[in-house]
């Protein structure tokens, strides 16, 4: 079976994380820098706008300036960054399991046999990039390969939403002609002393005479030739399936809403989306977490415990009574969230007596055979073909 890779890259990470809880930096020239208020320091981010007049990563701040002067400069919140690459990791585990973080903004899926799930590579980036986009206000480039190292030079090559295809048989056209110092892996001394050997392009170090460069740069020679080569055998080294911590969702509104039925309707999507990612991945968890945005951005977070689940149902219905007794109608709400979590923790959330137990245990088995028909329906035919009632009479009474 075709080993099939992608390395998702997070576009301008740090001052698009800015963007989503501050709307003023979008569409003008905005980056994250050391020191704002000392003019001061370095760039250590900059979004698209700011690049059109040529800042860039590392840049003094003061040679941005000079290209920029009305850049919106932002100090680093890297807690805050840390939290979004949380939320864009946890995403990315519902796609596959097989997933390696390669850094705070960017890694690895092993999506080989994801095909009946998620469609062909390039249909299931789509989809990841899409989702991205719409639930955490993300942008990000995806590179689709046979292995690590390809798929990472696929990422590169079409910045920002670009999604680029690298397999074998491209490698003459796409790889073998660009310059030795764009080659993952390789810096700026390797890159210089190889240069020096008459070695200017990926191409040149591919057809290389291996023994030199092994003799040249010692054992790591003997990757970098492999890897112009477009060979690279390394797994991806997923993170266990006991790590995942939580499963969430959340969603920008199209408007700010103050009816609590319509902040219902858009739980329940959510919560179904969560439901359905727990049972793939045989999770139960406790704890139901739910996020509201107002529209002057402050946020609250409210959070329940309940008897293990995995069930659509069990999860809406702790989201609305936690939506129900925090919601404010004049306070407009402009993003919902749930998250469910508390997966290894021992114990029941209340002592239940026998025929609570049992009682309930009947209602929570049927609403898990409900689920797992949804499922195999879902999956075979896709995941419109089938939904919650109350979502299709949403769906009527928008138009």
């Amino acid at each position: 079976m075709q080993r099939v890779i992608f390395l998702v890259d997070m576009n301008a990470f740090f001052i698009s994380c800015e963007m989503t809880r501050n709307d003023s930096l979008v569409g003008t020239p905005a980056a994250v820098a050391g020191d704002p208020k000392k003019r001061s320091g370095i760039i250590l981010a900059a979004n698209y706008e700011a690049r059109s007049f040529g800042v860039k990563t590392t840049m003094v701040l003061h040679e941005a300036l000079k290209l920029c002067p009305k850049l919106t400069l932002v100090p680093p919140d890297h807690h805050f960054y840390g939290q979004k690459s949380e939320e864009v990791m946890d995403l990315l585990s519902n796609y596959t399991p097989v997933l390696e973080q390669n850094s705070i903004d960017e890694a690895w899926l092993d999506m080989t046999g994801c095909e009946g799930l998620f469609g062909k590579p390039p249909d299931a980036a789509k989809r990841i990039m899409d989702e991205i986009k719409k639930r955490l206000g993300l942008w990000c480039s995806i590179g689709i390969a046979g292995n690590k190292f390809l798929a990472k030079m696929a990422a590169e090559m079409k910045k920002p939403l670009g999604i680029t295809e690298l397999w074998e048989q491209d490698i003459p056209v796409k790889l073998w002609s660009l310059p030795v110092k764009e080659m993952y892996g390789i810096g700026a001394k390797t890159a210089e002393k190889l240069n020096s050997m008459r070695i200017r392009t990926i191409g040149d170090l591919a057809k290389s005479d291996v023994n030199l460069i092994v003799k040249t740069f010692g054992k790591g020679g003997n990757e970098i030739h492999l890897h112009a080569n477009g060979i690279d055998n390394s797994p991806v080294l997923a993170r266990m399936s006991d790590d995942m911590k939580s499963i969430g969702r959340s969603t920008t509104l199209s408007e700010d809403i103050s009816d609590i039925e319509k902040a219902k309707l858009v739980l329940m999507e959510l919560a179904d989306d969560i439901g359905m990612t727990a049972r793939r991945h045989d999770k139960k968890g406790r704890t139901v977490h739910i996020t509201l945005k107002y529209s002057d951005f402050r946020v609250a977070t409210k959070q329940t415990t309940i008897p293990a689940t995995c069930t659509t149902k069990e999860i809406y219905n702790a989201g609305c009574s936690l939506l129900e007794q925090n919601w404010n109608k004049l306070h407009p709400v402009r993003l919902i969230g749930i998250s469910l979590s508390g997966f290894n923790e021992e114990g029941s959330a209340d002592q239940l007596s026998l025929f609570d137990q049992m009682e309930g245990n009947v209602k929570s088995d049927k609403n898990r055979r409900i689920d797992e028909v949804m499922d195999k329906i879902r999956n075979k035919h896709g995941s419109e073909m089938i939904t919650l009632a109350a979502l299709i009479k949403k769906g009527k009474s928008s138009h």
